[in-house]
């Protein structure tokens, strides 16, 4: 199958439960997003998915209603839609206990009721990171530390609520590619908690300019974009153009809850891009799941003729898999002790170690010890930090890495074995030899570490018909003569 994107067309703004909406009016299970929510463990909402008509259209509304004690009059679709009601039956309604008191969360709370609960890895990975995107906007706009913001809209209920609903709709869609529209917002003023502000307010402007999203301001008063839509559009995109030639697979329509001059709906398509390969049609010998190289020995020199034909690569995909980032910043901790922790994180099972320059509080020189690590291993890694080094505090969080297929072989040069590691992307095949074997042969026989180098790679991917081989064999030859006569074998 040709790959499937989601392009969200922004032409009435972006809030949170419009895009939700719009997803599940793409085919996902009622069912299975309410119980998802539930492992949320939030009390006091209750969840009314149903049909209503917008300007004539068919569509979708996601509502998260909130019981006395947990209404949060700065919510998205509070100040972005009003509170006019519009007729509509109910296909699903799912509600929550109603025992907890109302209260303002700051990122850390938010993010520790995510990674608790029951949501999928990949689906936990998006909502925190549309939580980030949020909270940073939220904290240039305030002035203030991340953990030090109380935000009244990324912390309510319901934009919790909308925001892991996105994430698990997007999960069980199996979309990792998105397209996201121009974002069509009004103008005037908005009264939310802080007063009124001008629209775009900071947040909404602040994504906007942090991610470069683009932006159309209609003749029209009233805000339709909203933070938390913004941060979905933010975080999700991947792509900022619809492909040339395209089919539509399928349309979901969200609806927003007040009506305006225009139809107040977000439309989500699937989309299948005509001009890139599918993927079960890629070439052997070029893919992206899987690759073989064929190696040309028939113009080889007779001194020098690798038994190996080819290097067959097993089939494997792309792998987008998540991984946690642990960081911490220290300006009292020795160069030995940083360097002893290093060799420690790595045999623990860090996927990656390492340092940047920076500078703190009053104009202190520092490293930030930054860790990549699997999930599994976090505990084991905030211990080795904490015991090794002078830090009293870390912070960590979920990140995302696309790692490409790859094979270490090694393959026959004029100077013995040399391992080389192969990757491909898109059909095009890339070697890289490995630095040990390289510095190794280049100091034995007294060889420059670049030719050496250039020679394997050559060897590695054979595409000079035999001349790079020849060049390799005649280097060989030469240095052997240059080799004092105890080193000549």
């Amino acid at each position: 199958m040709r790959n499937k994107t989601l392009y969200l067309e922004c032409f009435s703004g972006i809030s949170g439960d419009m895009t939700v909406a719009a997803l599940i009016d793409l085919g996902v299970d009622h069912s299975y997003l309410l119980n998802a929510l539930d492992s949320l463990n939030l009390k006091g909402y209750e969840v009314k998915i149903s049909r209503v008509n917008k300007s004539g259209i068919d569509a979708c509304d996601f509502n998260v209603i909130l019981d006395k004690a947990h209404e949060n009059h700065d919510h998205d679709m509070e100040y972005l839609h009003g509170a006019g009601q519009h007729g509509h039956h109910h296909d699903h309604e799912h509600e929550h206990g109603h025992e907890h008191p109302h209260e303002h969360r700051n990122l850390e709370s938010i993010q520790a009721i995510i990674n608790s609960s029951g949501l999928s890895r990949q689906a936990k990975v998006t909502a925190l990171k549309i939580f980030q995107v949020i909270a940073e906007a939220e904290a240039k706009a305030h002035n203030k530390p991340l953990n030090e913001v109380h935000f009244h809209e990324v912390g309510a209920i319901d934009s919790i609520v909308d925001i892991a609903a996105l994430a698990v709709c997007l999960d069980a869609l199996k979309i990792k590619n998105v397209i996201v529209s121009e974002l069509y917002e009004g103008q005037g003023t908005v009264r939310c908690q802080h007063g009124v502000l001008p629209i775009p307010v900071p947040a909404v402007a602040n994504i906007i300019s942090a991610y470069e999203l683009p932006m159309h301001i209609m003749n029209i008063h009233g805000e339709f974009v909203t933070p938390t839509g913004a941060a979905i559009a933010a975080a999700l995109r991947t792509d900022r153009q619809l492909p040339e030639h395209f089919r539509i697979l399928k349309t979901g329509i969200g609806a927003g809850k007040r009506e305006y001059e225009r139809a107040s709906i977000l439309r989500a398509m699937l989309i299948e891009d005509l001009d890139r390969k599918p993927d079960n049609d890629t070439p052997e010998t070029a893919s992206s799941t899987g690759f073989e190289i064929t190696l040309n020995t028939e113009k080889r020199p007779a001194a020098f003729k690798p038994k190996e034909k080819s290097i067959d690569f097993p089939k494997r995909e792309v792998d987008l898999e998540p991984i946690w980032k642990i960081e911490t910043n220290l300006d009292d901790c020795s160069g030995e002790a940083i360097a002893f922790t290093f060799n420690q994180l790595f045999e623990a099972g860090a996927q990656d170690v390492y340092t940047t320059p920076i500078y703190m509080k009053k104009n202190r020189p520092a490293t930030m010890l930054t860790v990549l690590c699997r999930e599994s291993l976090i505990a084991k890694m905030e211990d080795i930090i904490f015991t090794h080094t002078t830090t009293i505090g870390l912070r960590k969080y979920p990140v995302e890495r696309t790692i490409l297929p790859r094979e270490i072989r090694a393959i026959e040069t004029p100077w013995g074995k040399a391992h080389v590691k192969y990757t491909t992307w898109k059909g095009h095949i890339y070697a890289y030899p490995e630095n040990d074997d390289v510095a190794a042969i280049a100091e034995k026989n007294h060889l420059s570490f670049p030719e050496v180098y250039a020679i394997i790679k050559a060897i590695a991917y054979d595409l000079s018909g035999g001349y790079a081989s020849a060049m390799a064999e005649r280097k060989a030859i030469d240095c052997k003569k240059a080799l004092p006569e105890g080193e000549k074998k």
